[in-house]
């Protein structure tokens, strides 16, 4: 409704980041170039269909129905299918690879860079990631040393949440933690929130050159969901948490910190003061695309709509806010299988994503128009088949852009 945008526009905290997109009723319609225009992470209830997921969790006798975009099953199928023979051959590979005493990770990442099954993506994605070392027998020390580690870090830190100094960090983190996945119950259960309080609030301790910068907390939850389904062999979406032992809470939520620090430390400087990477990489992104599609960057430019106003969320997020999250568990295999995946494939990825939507693009035709498809793009049915052929198309333009820079620089 006209009254749930305009208080999505006033109570959004993104300060810097609205644009005018047109006037209704003598009001001006902002759109905020992080949030989506119709779903505004600061105020989801008032636009999302919260309040149905909520009547439906009072009923106990009967799950909430998830919306399709929520789902974390691939929609290129439906049930749950026998595995193929091309199935069972790819995770056999896998599992002779772990098995050994000394895992190349080399063939790891090759094998992994078109996907990783299920059974295995726990200890492939902690081993890729740099957190499990590659011989064998080290790796449950490592793990028990890098668990109590953690929770050494919860003991010394986790207090002084409640500091004066820490007050503005604690409750960012506070108000953005029931915005993450607000549509997956899993993510609304009380439990799972104070770990995510916890993990997001420790690593902004640690990292005071950034400190917390809203689209962090979307970077836990592909870790978490991975590392719960070490546990558990249903479906996560209405998954209990609190049926898991206490230990396997620890585990996960150790393990889930650890891993997205790692990815961090290789993207910091899109959230230090000012975000220069995310701006480097928008720039890039614009020169990239004025080169591999032409109409498509000359037609943004007629309707005078900048990259920064749709791609700054692409470049934060890594794409989380456009996918479907079973889709971003799948492109982030191959993230972290490919050198520098996060840090610089990601850029070819987004140049690929946007060029698949050339036909919609260029059937826009006001500025109002582009920014509302390009912050609501409709990816809600994809899965694997669309996520492979959008790496492959990443794939090709790393390949004939990544050596040579001056080919996309005007």
């Amino acid at each position: 409704s006209n009254i749930a945008l305009f208080t999505c526009v006033y109570i959004c905290s993104h300060q810097f980041a609205k644009k005018l997109i047109g006037l209704q009723h003598g009001h001006e319609i902002l759109c905020c170039i992080i949030c989506k225009p119709s779903i505004c992470c600061m105020c989801v209830c008032l636009c999302n269909p919260l309040p149905s997921l909520h009547r439906q969790r009072s009923l106990p006798h009967r799950p909430p129905l998830i919306p399709l975009v929520a789902r974390m099953a691939d929609q290129n199928t439906s049930g749950t299918p026998a595995m193929t023979e091309r199935e069972a051959s790819r995770l056999d590979k896998f599992k002779q690879l772990l098995a050994g005493p000394n895992t190349d990770l080399e063939e790891l990442r090759k094998l992994s860079w078109s996907g990783i099954p299920r059974q295995v993506r726990p200890i492939t994605w902690k081993l890729l990631s740099g957190y499990l070392p590659a011989n064998a027998e080290r790796r449950e020390s490592v793990l028990q040393r890098k668990r109590q580690e953690y929770f050494g870090f919860i003991q010394q830190y986790y207090d002084s949440r409640n500091d004066e100094h820490h007050q503005d960090t604690y409750r960012q983190i506070h108000i953005d933690i029931p915005r993450t996945n607000p549509l997956i119950p899993l993510f609304q259960q009380a439990s799972v929130q104070e770990i995510f309080e916890r993990i997001l609030f420790i690593w902004a301790i640690r990292h005071p050159a950034s400190g917390y910068v809203q689209g962090i907390n979307d970077l836990v939850t592909p870790f978490f969901v991975v590392y719960v389904f070490e546990y558990i062999e249903e479906e996560v979406e209405n998954f209990d948490v609190s049926s898991l032992q206490e230990e396997a809470l620890r585990n996960i939520e150790a393990d889930s910190f650890w891993c997205m620090s790692k990815l961090l430390d290789g993207i910091q400087d899109n959230y230090t003061f000012a975000q220069p990477g995310i701006q480097r990489k928008v720039k890039a992104l614009e020169e990239l695309v004025s080169r591999i599609d032409e109409s498509v960057h000359r037609h943004m430019q007629q309707y005078e709509v900048e990259y920064l106003q749709f791609a700054f969320r692409w470049m934060n997020n890594l794409l989380m806010r456009e996918l479907p999250l079973r889709c971003t568990i799948r492109l982030w295999d191959t993230y972290q299988a490919e050198p520098e995946g996060f840090s610089h494939f990601h850029l070819y990825v987004c140049a690929a994503f946007l060029v698949r939507w050339r036909k919609e693009i260029l059937e826009e035709r006001d500025f109002q128009g582009l920014m509302i498809l390009l912050q609501n793009l409709p990816t809600m049915h994809w899965g694997n088949e669309e996520v492979s052929v959008l790496l492959a198309e990443a794939y090709r333009l790393k390949f004939a852009f990544a050596d040579a820079p001056n080919h996309y620089k005007r």
